[in-house]
C-alpha cells in the first residue's frame, strides 16, 4: 500500500505542471463613438444633440480562451454596452448586457451558454458590414443593426469550412409549467469566399414583447415594451415573432454591393389582452427591401450610401397597419488608422399609410423620436475609436 501511496501522490505532482502551464489568455477590447446629431422634426421641433454609438455601439469586453487539450479551449466573452455622454450603463442597466456566455470550442466548432446575438446577426448582417455607415430599419424590427439580444441560450456554431458557416441557438424560456413560453429559437448559415457572400437566418420567438424586446433589467412584465416605435408599438400583444433574413455581398475592385431581404410576422395578434387596446387579431407582416453601396475613394476615404423599402401588411380587414418607410442615407467616412476614424451621415425618411397605432403614419429614423409629418431628416458628425 505505501508504494501504490507514493505513485499516487508522485503522479499527482507530475501532472500539476502541466495544469500549471495550460496556454490562456484573457484580451481586453472595446469602442467608444460619439458624436452631434442635428434632425428637422423631433416631436415638432429641430432637435440639436450629442449622439453616442450611432456608428457602432459603445461597449467595453473581456474575451478569454484557455486550452484545455486535444485542439479543444474553454472560452467565454463578457461584454457591457454604455453611454459615453454619460457613463451610464446599456441594455437597461444590464452589467454585460450585449453578450456574456461560457463554452466549449474545438476543430467543428463551439457550443456556448449565456446571453448571446440571434442568428441574424451572426450570418445576415455581415454582408452589410463592408458597404459602410448604414441607417438601421425602423424600430430595429428585424435586428440587422444588432441591437437585440436573447437570454439563457445554448448555441453552436460550426468552424469555418472553406468559406462556409452555420449554427443554431436555443433560448429557454424559464417559465415554470409553460414550455413554450417566452422560449426562442434561431439558426442560419453564410459563405464567403473571395468576392462574394451570402447569408441566411431564421428567428422564432415567443411573447416577443417580454422575450426578445423586454429581456434587459429595466423591462417591464407587464407593460408595453415595443412602445418607443409606432412601426410596431401596437404589436406587443403578439404571440409569436418570426424573422426571416436573406442577404448577399459582392466586392469588385473598390465597390462593394450588398443586397438584403427580410419578412418579419407579428402572429397571435391579441394573445395579451392588456397589450391590445386596439382588438387586434391575427398577423401583421413586414417585407423589408435594401441595397447598399460602399466605394473606396481611397485607402483611407470611404464613400457609402443605401436605400430601404419598407412594406407592412394590414392585421386586418381594412387600412391599419397598411403602411410604407422609404429611408436613404450617404456617409463618409475618413480612418486616421485602423483604430481610428471620423465619419458623417445624412439620412431621411418618408412614411404613408396607418401605422401600428391606427393613426397616420409619421417618420421616425432609428434612435430619434417620431417626427409630427410624413418625413424626417436628420444628419450626424461622430469620431469612433476600437481598442
Amino acid at each position: 500500500m505505501k508504494h501504490v501511496k507514493k505513485c499516487v501522490v508522485l503522479s499527482a505532482a507530475l501532472a500539476l505542471p502541466a495544469i500549471g502551464h495550460a496556454q490562456s489568455s484573457v484580451s481586453l477590447y472595446g469602442v467608444i463613438d460619439t458624436g452631434f446629431l442635428y434632425a428637422n422634426n423631433v416631436n415638432g421641433g429641430h432637435l440639436y444633440t450629442s449622439q453616442a454609438g450611432w456608428y457602432q455601439g459603445n461597449r467595453w469586453g473581456l474575451l478569454g480562451a484557455e486550452d484545455i487539450g486535444g485542439g479543444y479551449q474553454a472560452i467565454f466573452r463578457l461584454e457591457s454596452g454604455f453611454s459615453v455622454l454619460n457613463g451610464s450603463m446599456g441594455q437597461g442597466g444590464a452589467l454585460f448586457g450585449r453578450q456574456a456566455y461560457v463554452g466549449i470550442s474545438g476543430p467543428y466548432g463551439a457550443v456556448t451558454a449565456g446571453r448571446q446575438y440571434d442568428a441574424i446577426v451572426e450570418y445576415a448582417e455581415p454582408a452589410r458590414a463592408n458597404t459602410a455607415l448604414l441607417i438601421n430599419h425602423p424600430g430595429e424590427f428585424d435586428n440587422l443593426g444588432n441591437d437585440y439580444r436573447l437570454n439563457n441560450t445554448l448555441k453552436f456554431a460550426s468552424a469555418n469550412f472553406h468559406g462556409f458557416k452555420f449554427g443554431g441557438m436555443f433560448s429557454l424560456g424559464g417559465v415554470a409549467g409553460s414550455f413554450d413560453r417566452n422560449r426562442a429559437y434561431s439558426f442560419g448559415a453564410s459563405y464567403n469566399q473571395g468576392p462574394l457572400f451570402l447569408g441566411v437566418a431564421y428567428l422564432d420567438t415567443r411573447d416577443p414583447n417580454f422575450s426578445y424586446y423586454g429581456n434587459n433589467p429595466s423591462s417591464s412584465t407587464t407593460g408595453n415594451n415595443m412602445s418607443a416605435y409606432r412601426i410596431f408599438s401596437g404589436y406587443a400583444s403578439a404571440r409569436t415573432l418570426d424573422t426571416l433574413a436573406a442577404s448577399a455581398g459582392y466586392t469588385l475592385g473598390e465597390l462593394n454591393v450588398a443586397a438584403t431581404y427580410t419578412n418579419v410576422r407579428y402572429s397571435g395578434l391579441g394573445a395579451f389582452a392588456s397589450l391590445n387596446p386596439s382588438g387586434y387579431q391575427g398577423v401583421a407582416a413586414f417585407n423589408t427591401a435594401e441595397l447598399a453601396l460602399g466605394y473606396a475613394l481611397t485607402p483611407s476615404l470611404k464613400l457609402g450610401a443605401s436605400y430601404q423599402y419598407i412594406h407592412g401588411a394590414p392585421v386586418r380587414n381594412g387600412d391599419i397597419g397598411k403602411v410604407t418607410y422609404h429611408e436613404a442615407d450617404v456617409s463618409l467616412d475618413y480612418f486616421f488608422t485602423k483604430r481610428t476614424d471620423v465619419y458623417v451621415m445624412v439620412m431621411g425618411q418618408i412614411a404613408s399609410g396607418k401605422d401600428s397605432t391606427g393613426q397616420a403614419a409619421v417618420a421616425q429614423l432609428w434612435a430619434l423620436g417620431p417626427s409630427s409629418t410624413s418625413r424626417q431628416i436628420g444628419s450626424v458628425v461622430g469620431l469612433r475609436h476600437k481598442f
